[in-house]
């Protein structure tokens, strides 16, 4: 029985990756390769966008039609057995809401994710309770699938501090004004909030209610994510307007949003701008230091 899919791994994805490469420098077109393995060509397709299983006798079959060289073959067969296994993520599939697969992967090696929420505290920076309150709010949830979300999101959490990765959220003074829970909770959220935004790799800015408006004032939550990894392009991720989320590496689509979050980015006060709150600014200071965002900007 094939195991359930939960989104590909990035070994996969660089895997799929070189075996388009390797497919264009040999001059071959889908057909060619879909005549060689005797399937339909959406099955070459789905092989090189890492949407189906691997499978050790199509590739080397491929790699033989690509006239790569014995030697690398073993090479390259030898990786199958490491891209073929399931990410971390695996056992929380349960957890993971619909087209989330298509993205954790790519999160979970990432090095530097943006975010922008417009109304919300981003998911990488929230509470437990915060959380469970915002996924408590779902219709059909239960207690056990609350629990098994948080601990979903605490161990991506987890994950991204212990690899280092960088974070820079833009939020909108909304997501601090908006009462998820209750006071007490909210107040612990701005709590964690300060204490991230004073790691080192973790930048937040807040969209003041009263800036005009910016790129991204009419842009649902955004997500971009790059990896360490040539043969991966950055991602993109955000809610169309029916609740799904789409996904694109497409490097004319992410690379206009890029600008627009840049831009808003540009906008909004620095970092080191005290935080908002119902009662009064809180202080933020020496969250990045003085270089503000274009310093952070070099450092990409």
């Amino acid at each position: 029985m094939s195991r359930p899919r939960s989104g590909p791994t990035v070994e996969h994805r660089v895997l799929a990756a070189r075996l388009r490469l390797l497919r264009e420098v040999a001059g071959k077109s889908l057909a060619d390769a879909a005549a060689e393995l005797g399937k339909h060509t959406m099955t070459v397709r789905r092989i090189e966008a890492a949407e189906t299983a691997l499978d050790i006798g199509q590739i080397e079959t491929l790699l033989r039609l690509y006239g790569v060289p014995p030697h690398e073959i073993d090479a390259t067969l030898t990786q199958v057995a490491a891209a073929s296994r399931a990410g971390w993520w695996h056992r929380h599939r349960a957890a993971m809401p619909p087209g989330q697969h298509r993205w954790i992967g790519i999160e979970s090696s990432a090095s530097f994710i943006r975010l922008w929420h417009p109304s919300l505290v981003p998911d990488v920076l929230r509470t437990p309770r915060y959380a469970a309150a915002l996924h408590a709010l779902c219709p059909g949830t239960s207690t056990a699938s609350t629990d098994e979300a948080v601990a979903f999101l605490l161990a991506r959490q987890r994950r991204l501090r212990e690899r280092g990765v960088r974070v820079w959220a833009l939020l909108g003074e909304a997501a601090l004004h908006a009462v998820v829970g209750d006071a007490e909770v909210m107040a612990e959220q701005r709590q964690a909030l300060c204490e991230a935004a004073r790691r080192a790799g973790c930048t937040v800015q807040v969209m003041p209610l009263a800036a005009p408006p910016h790129p991204l004032s009419e842009t649902p939550p955004l997500r971009l994510l790059r990896i360490p990894a040539p043969e991966i392009d950055d991602h993109a991720v955000w809610q169309s307007p029916g609740g799904n989320e789409e996904v694109t590496d497409a490097p004319d689509t992410v690379g206009a949003l890029r600008q627009r979050l840049d831009a808003a980015c540009a906008s909004a006060p620095p970092p080191a701008t005290p935080l908002p709150t119902l009662d009064g600014p809180e202080e933020l200071q020496g969250l990045d230091g003085p270089e503000g965002l274009e310093g952070k900007a070099a450092q990409r």
